[in-house]
């Protein structure tokens, strides 16, 4: 028994070294209370004598005496906090124990315990995911899985299916990738209030069974390898510690942890992650020893993209895992991580199920991989094992899990939903069903669907022409900076919205805002002028201008920031070209008087973040705060739409039968111009000579521009397939 004692006065003093905020005299317990808790791991009669004297000194804590049983076919977590206080933050743990009972009802205990929240969006959202440290490294989850402290508890609250991230790791899994995070669905019980179904999942961190490359040695001795382990993120949340690269790329590091590492091996790290970029943007990029193919594993590269891209997930490229291991000069793409919005589950991209992410997901890695897709090797590899995966069974697969799923949580999701509510908006939820089976029939819909439309984008998606013009129409826009996805705006003092009744005048300042399609000043007027653009704003009727003083050129007198002024199409410096860049519909726009770009400063993400007039030079084709997407917004009122183009020498038709547009002439072959086909973006979609048709068969219904320049006069027809 003394040394009994001994061990938990250790154990009691280990804890005040961890946390020495905590006040022990302040406690709902005590020191006897802690004294007590510790020495469960040690006495069995300690243990009932704890809940006795909790009972008596503290009623309020009778929840800790509660029996541990399951309520459905799945294992049970119940989690207890000390003094039942609440998790209210994302960064301070709060102790706790735990009871864990099996599939085969026994009764795990564990004690000294630490929970709090985690996530981002997800952590305001009412059914909330946890992170919980154990004392010590456990096989929480058994034989075959990690052997550690950290875990994490996620809610799957935006997710009404509760699958999607599972069925992404299956898919990982399937496809080949080394590291897929855990999914063992629980139902979950906090401080004697049943909280719904959860999924137990690995904390992505290094170690055996999760992302397993060599830890690094800590301290670092003047003899340590410092080429690897890492394990990184392209962040769109910029988590500490991170870098951004010469491309403007935001890099978290998650290990080695924050508390170990040091600023040789964050240089390190950088250098090596710009030589990839520098090599991924050169003139040689396509060279397999030369460019970026000598940086990056391609086998872990191709499966994680097809699994980006096949569960639609618009966050895919926001955020992205990849490492490095020692004495390997190779990135690994992966783990796959944060799908509960993919496959469809989110409305502000539409219908995703058309869409490549690489054109329309969020995030700075898009713009890495549509730089590989400008590399031949690239884009047939991409093609190629796209046919192998779903020649391969990928939807029956896909199919199987979700049905095992489905069956596996019925009496769970079912006490779940009447908690939480299946019908209630919990974040951007596509639409709402009143039967857990709908929205299952919607992912599957997803799925078919989705895998069908992939195998046409990846043979048939194109390289924007940087010669290719701006296509207009009689629309308002959106004019988005590629990287953020931050409307151009006008500065709103104390993040105050401009309306009709507080209008901006003339002199008012230009910003990046967080896009809102009720925010008319975000609208702009776009109309030619010649050669050139006039860009108005809808709400302020005044027109954006560059106002850079003296003798202004590319190169010179930089920085200024952009203004709207009172509209006048014949100043220069109200007047813009709209060139196309890169490969996926982005834009440089070019002010007339100064040649100089616009630019958003220093790629900041706040709203408010000015935007400015800057260099124009051979980086508008690698700058992403040079580059801009141009997004049809609303109809202008009272606008027709652009009529058929009809002259006497040709006319353009659409014929729905066949869905083909051909031009109609006396003498076709007289045609020698091209015509273009753009979808509302400003994304170019297919290209033909006038002389011949153009089958639309592979593009979805919706509204289409067809641009062709003919004599020195561009001309743009809008139409609908139905």
């Amino acid at each position: 028994m003394i040394s009994e004692k001994y061990n938990v006065k250790r154990e009691a003093r280990r804890i005040l070294n961890l946390n020495p905020n905590l006040n022990l005299n302040r406690h709902p317990k005590g020191k006897l209370g802690l004294w007590l808790s510790l020495r469960l791991k040690y006495c069995r009669m300690a243990f009932f004598i704890f809940h006795f004297s909790l009972f008596i000194l503290h009623p309020s804590l009778t929840a800790f005496a509660q029996s541990y049983s399951r309520k459905t076919n799945l294992p049970h977590v119940y989690i207890n906090t000390f003094g039942n206080v609440g998790i209210w933050s994302k960064t301070e743990y709060v102790y706790a124990t735990m009871h864990y009972v099996d599939e085969d009802d026994n009764v795990l205990q564990f004690d000294s315990l630490q929970i709090r929240g985690r996530g981002n969006s997800t952590w305001n959202m009412a059914k909330k995911p946890y992170r919980i440290k154990f004392h010590q490294k456990e096989k929480f989850l058994g034989k075959g899985y990690a052997n550690a402290k950290n875990w994490t508890l996620l809610a799957n609250a935006a997710d009404k299916t509760m699958i999607r991230n599972a069925i992404t790791s299956e898919m990982g899994d399937w496809l080949g990738l080394k590291f897929n995070p855990a999914h063992k669905f629980v139902d979950f019980t906090l401080n004697g209030t049943y909280q719904g179904t959860y999924q137990i999942s690995d904390q992505i961190d290094v170690r055996p069974h999760r992302v397993n490359i060599v830890e690094q040695d800590y301290p670092l001795s003047s003899t340590s390898d410092i080429t690897g382990g890492y394990l990184l993120e392209v962040d769109g949340f910029h988590e500490s510690p991170c870098f951004r690269t010469n491309h403007n790329v935001y890099i978290s590091i998650h290990y080695p942890d924050d508390d170990e590492i040091v600023n040789s091996q964050i240089n390190y790290i950088r250098n090596y992650v710009n030589e990839f970029e520098s090599a991924l943007f050169s003139s040689n990029f396509t060279d397999p020893e030369e460019g970026y193919r000598a940086y990056v594993d391609s086998l872990s590269l191709i499966n994680w993209f097809l699994a980006t891209e096949i569960s639609g997930n618009i966050d895919g490229y926001y955020s992205t895992y990849f490492y490095k291991n020692q004495q390997d000069p190779l990135l690994y793409f992966g783990p796959l991580w944060d799908y509960d919005i993919a496959y469809g589950n989110d409305w502000r991209k539409g219908d995703t199920s058309q869409m490549l992410m690489t054109d329309d997901g969020y995030g700075d890695t898009r713009f890495w991989m549509n730089q590989m897709w400008l590399d031949p090797w690239f884009s047939s590899k991409v093609n190629r094992r796209y046919r192998e995966v779903v020649d391969g069974g990928i939807e029956d697969f896909l199919m199987q899990k979700i049905d095992s799923l489905v069956d596996l949580l019925q009496r769970s999701r079912e006490l779940n939903y009447e908690k939480w509510g299946i019908s209630t908006r919990v974040y951007n939820e596509c639409v709402l069903h009143s039967s857990y089976d709908e929205y299952v029939a919607d992912l599957k819909n997803y799925i078919t669907r989705h895998i069908d439309y992939l195998r046409r984008a990846f043979a048939n998606k194109k390289v924007f022409n940087p010669a290719d013009e701006f296509a207009y129409s009689t629309h308002f826009y959106h004019i988005l900076n590629s990287s953020t996805n931050m409307a151009v705006d006008i500065y709103s003092p104390s993040q105050q919205v401009y309306n009709e009744t507080h209008l901006p005048s003339a002199g008012a300042l230009i910003c990046s805002w967080t896009e809102d399609n009720n925010r008319l000043s975000q609208d702009w007027k776009i109309t030619p002028v010649g050669n050139y653009f006039f860009i108005e704003n809808r709400l302020a009727g005044l027109a954006l201008s560059d106002p850079t003083e003296g003798a202004a050129t590319a190169t010179t007198n930089v920085g200024t920031q952009l203004q709207v002024d009172k509209a006048d199409s014949t100043d220069a410096r109200q007047l813009w070209t709209i060139a196309a860049q890169g490969a996926s519909g982005r834009f440089n726009l070019i002010n007339k008087h100064t040649a100089h770009a616009i630019n958003l400063n220093s790629g900041g993400r706040n709203d408010g973040t000015s935007i400015i007039s800057y260099t124009s030079d051979a980086r508008n084709a690698t700058s992403y705060n040079r580059q801009w997407y141009v997004s049809e917004s609303a109809e202008i009122p009272g606008a027709s739409a652009i009529p058929s183009v009809h002259s006497i020498d040709y006319a353009l038709a659409y014929n729905p039968s066949s869905q083909t547009l051909h031009f109609g002439a006396e003498d076709i072959s007289q045609l020698r111009f091209t015509a273009r086909v753009y979808a509302l973006n400003g994304q170019l979609l297919l290209s033909f000579p006038a002389s011949e048709e153009c089958s639309l068969s592979q593009l979805p219904r919706g509204t289409y521009i067809v641009t062709w320049t003919e004599q020195g006069r561009t001309r743009s027809v809008k139409f609908q397939k139905q």
